[in-house]
């Protein structure tokens, strides 16, 4: 029977703590999991790998015979003894069963089938998992749920879009509606794993991201923007013309507007999810710049201006 490091399998050193064995599992298991590794054997041999390792190392318990084995196993490494080791002295009870501390065995079934996750050596020191398919009936049940993150454009986002998606050996064509933002689930009803025994297929959950965009920034369903203002309409008034995500509008400008003053423009910002017809608010965000073209005439005036406001000022 082949020996397994538990310790290396978590990237974990025997010394170290409860809390560190735990934290190495989650990051693994998130990792490696087969909804966020579709169709990757290597990523699923490695999730059976993390979860069994902690299933031993995770319980106090099971940490300790396998320690005290583990030192045992490497004392006779090291002896070189010419018979083999002794595996008898350290298995479980026939048929013992242990409730499990990690992925229960029922979500196991849905990930992998009936074939156990434990290797042999597993499940000779420690015994099936309580609950184990092993001991159970058949029954009907309904297929595991799919993760499949997404990335979309802010204005994908604006419209909405759709997605071709390959789930295991089908293609599906995945729509997410207007308004979605990062950090959205999209639920596929009806489009995850098979069902097993008959039972109904598992969901299909769009992870979205929406990507940074160059001109708008996004808080929820409100987007900020800078808009330009030319010095002399920010002076004494008039209008700006500013750019939303579906076009571009009037901006009315009050003498006397400050770089960086900001516009509220109702409804201009993104579709409220669920909500047709609803839009959130566009930030305008005043640029000051000089106009494209200065004549030296306007030179000239803004020299005396600037020298009649330095008489003010002296």
């Amino acid at each position: 029977m082949e020996f397994k490091d538990y310790y290396a399998a978590l990237g974990v050193s025997p010394n170290a703590s409860d809390q560190e064995i735990k934290q190495a599992y989650r990051t693994l298991a998130r990792q490696h999991h087969p909804d966020v590794n579709p169709g990757d054997k290597a990523a699923e041999d490695r999730f059976k790998e993390v979860n069994e390792a902690y299933q031993a190392l995770g319980d106090a318990e099971r940490r300790r015979k396998y320690d005290e084995m583990r030192r045992q196993y490497e004392a006779y490494q090291r002896g070189g003894a010419p018979r083999d080791f002794d595996w008898g002295a350290w298995q479980s009870t026939p048929n013992a069963q242990r409730q499990s501390r990690t992925v229960s065995p029922d979500d196991l079934e849905d990930l992998f089938g009936t074939e156990s996750p434990y290797s042999d050596f597993f499940s000779s020191i420690f015994g099936q998992a309580r609950g184990s398919t092993r001991t159970r009936e058949a029954r009907p049940r309904r297929g595991r749920d799919i993760e499949a993150p997404v990335e979309l454009t802010l204005e994908e986002a604006f419209h909405g879009t759709s997605r071709a998606l390959q789930i295991g050996d089908r293609r599906i064509e995945a729509r997410i509606p207007p308004g979605a933002d990062t950090g959205a689930r999209v639920r596929l009803a009806g489009q995850g794993a098979p069902g097993i025994d008959g039972g109904p297929p598992g969901d299909v959950y769009l992870l979205i991201e929406v990507l940074p965009h160059e001109r708008f920034e996004r808080a929820g369903d409100d987007l900020t923007t800078d808009a330009d203002v030319d010095i002399f309409t920010a002076a004494v008034g008039g209008e700006a013309r500013v750019q939303t995500i579906d076009g571009s509008i009037v901006l009315k400008v009050p003498p006397r507007t400050q770089a960086g003053q900001v516009f509220r423009l109702r409804g201009k910002g993104m579709p409220r999810r669920g909500q047709p017809g609803q839009r959130g608010d566009l930030y305008a965000r005043a640029r000051l710049v000089l106009p494209e073209e200065l004549s030296d005439d306007d030179l000239a005036t803004l020299r005396q201006l600037k020298q009649a406001r330095q008489g003010i000022t002296s």
